[in-house]
């Protein structure tokens, strides 16, 4: 018995040892595959998160509003001659006239309009991403990530507006939109020093084609003003964000950026509104309030991430919007508006095929815009409106600026 002890120790001992490795081996691989998971979490809910974004963008960038309660511009009234005092006939100046056909929606006493427009935005945004811990509640420890998105984008559109008795009013809104993203990121490899940026540019597409028609259901008296109530339909004729892929920039582990930029939301929207507007000579006061509903839309792919194609359900949140402003005329052909407008937007959801709705995290919204705006008749029949919005909450574009030519026949 005791002769054969320290062969029966070493046999024991390698088969503990065995045990151990083998435990270690699977502990090892269980932590490694733990971070994999975390790690695939992390990157798919940042695909997420910059599709969601380009998403939110795109629907902020497309509604600016300049100020005006109806949308619509002015045309220059014919009437009296320049200088001619208000108290001598009664009635406002023609520029006090052309504001207030400009705030209700409503342009006057011709019967169709055509406005070609252009429109430029701009957004930047900033975030500092931090992926690691706090040791000793002062020195960070883990990755380190500096990411900055400019985005510009032009939009040529053309308006057609068509007025019945001065009641009812139908308009038509055909855009064209051409977006330039540069994406920037530091950290690379841990660094802070190295940054990297990728910039994603697409041809002038066409975007999301809209149809309103108004009603005038209140006229305007004394301690009464002018009511329109208005409905819009807008269709996803642009090219949409969903299944778009995003792809990793080489030297960079923090960075990935689409493959192609979007030119529309991809559903179907129903935007019902009133408009209020009051005339306080030489002034008008105006106000609006609208709701946007997002009809629910099915996808053949809604995964951004390459190689893999899922189809399911996008339900884009549905956002109310307001806007308090005035106008005063400056001269016989000359005025000015200046407006508050601002867009709050619910969380958006996605539904991938035999799963329950996500709520997709950082998918809402608060955009408030400060509005700028002119009036100038070149004459009875061409108008020239520039306007210009001002971002004043991180989810708003920094600044918007549009040209306009309505032309009445």
């Amino acid at each position: 018995m005791h002769c054969h002890s320290p062969r029966l120790t070493a046999v024991l001992l390698a088969g503990l040892t065995a045990s151990t490795l083998a435990s270690a081996e699977s502990a090892d691989t269980q932590e490694l595959r733990e971070q994999l998971e975390t790690l695939r979490a992390r990157y798919d809910q940042q695909q997420r998160a910059l599709m969601v974004l380009e998403q939110r963008l795109l629907q902020l960038e497309a509604n600016p509003q300049t100020g005006q309660a109806g949308g619509a511009t002015a045309r220059s009234s014919s009437g009296s001659g320049y200088g001619v005092s208000l108290y001598e006939d009664g009635q406002p100046a023609p520029s006090v006239e052309n504001i207030y056909q400009e705030a209700s929606g409503f342009f006057g006493g011709g019967s169709f309009s055509l406005e070609p427009g252009i429109t430029y935005s701009h957004y930047d945004s900033r975030q500092l991403l931090l992926n690691g811990f706090l040791a000793l509640d002062a020195i960070f420890l883990g990755n380190l990530g500096v990411d900055q998105i400019k985005s510009d984008t032009f939009t040529l559109d053309l308006t057609g507006r068509y007025n019945l008795r001065q009641r009812w009013q139908f308009d038509l809104n055909v855009p064209i939109v051409y977006r330039q993203t540069t994406y920037e990121s530091a950290g690379a490899g841990g660094s802070t020093s190295l940054v990297s940026e990728e910039t994603v540019t697409g041809d002038p597409r066409l975007g999301d084609i809209s149809l309103g028609v108004s009603y005038k259901f209140m006229d305007e008296a004394p301690g009464v003003p002018d009511a329109v109530f208005s409905l819009r339909v807008k269709a996803p004729t642009g090219d949409d964000p969903y299944g778009i892929k995003i792809v990793p920039v080489p030297g960079n582990d923090n960075l990935n950026v689409p493959e192609e930029l979007p030119t529309g939301n991809g559903v179907w929207s129903i935007t019902p509104g009133i408009s209020l507007v009051k005339t306080v000579d030489p002034a008008v006061l105006f106000g609006s309030l609208s709701y946007t509903y997002n009809l629910d839309e099915s996808f053949s792919d809604i995964s951004p991430q390459q190689g893999v194609k899922v189809p399911g359900k996008v339900a884009l949140g549905n956002w109310f919007q307001f806007g308090l402003g005035t106008a005063f005329a400056l001269n016989e052909r000359m005025s000015m508006s200046f407006s508050f407008t601002e867009l709050i937007s619910q969380k958006s959801k996605l539904k991938p095929d035999g799963q329950d709705w996500q709520t997709v995290s950082g998918s809402d919204a608060n955009a408030a815009y400060f509005n700028i705006g002119m009036t100038f008749a070149t004459s009875d029949r061409l108008t020239i409106v520039p306007n210009l919005a001002i971002g004043l909450t991180p989810d708003a574009p920094d600044f918007s600026f549009s040209l306009k030519f309505p032309y009445y026949f």
